[in-house]
């Protein structure tokens, strides 16, 4: 699962308006409307100098294409240059090309640039909190699990209102054996996104383990109501074949 990347149009410093921000928030907008044009606009500013804002807009574009380990790179570039410039936008570049880094299958080079986001001491509130959720998941990717934890239960302070960050704890939760907390933040991600088959997939997955078949099958069914054709229906369908057709399972009951 890819957390959307963090392109909301970055915030002006402090200091004399800079007559490139319009540029910017012009480059941006021709996203929503065309990411190839974007692309092109951004290429042509940043071939005349536009500095990280350019480059910024740059990786926001390939992102919208797919492109994730050329948007990965531009967004480097941004932090790279904000960070000459001492521009405090250096953080939530770092933080986008960890982003997209995970979103490319690179969890080692998302973990260097999301370590270089929270070092910059430039996020606060929901970011940071959304660039530590990234953290943990790239720790997770690469095998450290214990990192993993501790960067989640950081990120939950931060992040506590975004479900996805109780989804992705009560998971780890449950891949650690700890099925106490994995049924206490699938609850919280449950309160904040019931109806996402996400989260009502990882609910039959936690119940299964907890030999709870009414629950499992409750929340399986209901993943596979909401996003039939979705890769979570697919996998809350597949799990639900091994129940009988009166209810009873038709073996030993698992989660994925």
């Amino acid at each position: 699962m890819i957390l959307p990347l963090l392109l909301l149009a970055t915030t002006q410093t402090a200091g004399p308006p800079d007559p490139r921000e319009a540029r910017y928030h012009h480059c941006v907008a021709l996203v929503r409307s065309g990411a190839v044009a974007a692309a092109a606009e951004a290429e042509r500013w940043r071939q005349s100098g536009g500095g990280h804002l350019a480059e910024q807009c740059a990786g926001v574009a390939e992102a919208a294409q797919g492109h994730w380990a050329i948007a990965a790179g531009d967004f480097e570039t941004a932090a790279h240059q904000a960070e000459s410039a001492r521009d405090t936008r250096r953080g939530g570049y770092w933080a986008q090309a960890g982003n997209a880094w995970l979103a490319a299958g690179e969890p080692g080079k998302a973990r260097a640039a999301l370590d270089a986001a929270l070092a910059a001491g430039t996020l606060a509130g929901l970011q940071r909190g959304e660039a530590q959720l990234d953290a943990a998941r790239a720790l997770v990717a690469t095998g450290d699990l214990k990192s993993g934890r501790a960067m989640l239960d950081q990120a939950l302070v931060e992040a506590a209102a975004d479900p996805l960050a109780w989804l992705l704890s009560a998971t780890l939760a449950r891949r650690m054996d700890d099925l106490p907390r994995a049924h206490t933040d699938i609850a919280e991600a449950l309160s904040r996104s019931r109806d996402d088959a996400s989260v009502q997939l990882e609910a039959g997955n936690i119940a299964a383990l907890s030999r709870d078949e009414a629950g499992a099958r409750q929340a399986w069914s209901q993943a596979v109501r909401i996003a039939p054709d979705s890769p979570q229906g697919h996998a809350a369908a597949a799990a639900l074949q091994q129940f009988g057709p009166l209810g009873r399972p038709s073996g030993t009951m698992i989660g994925r």
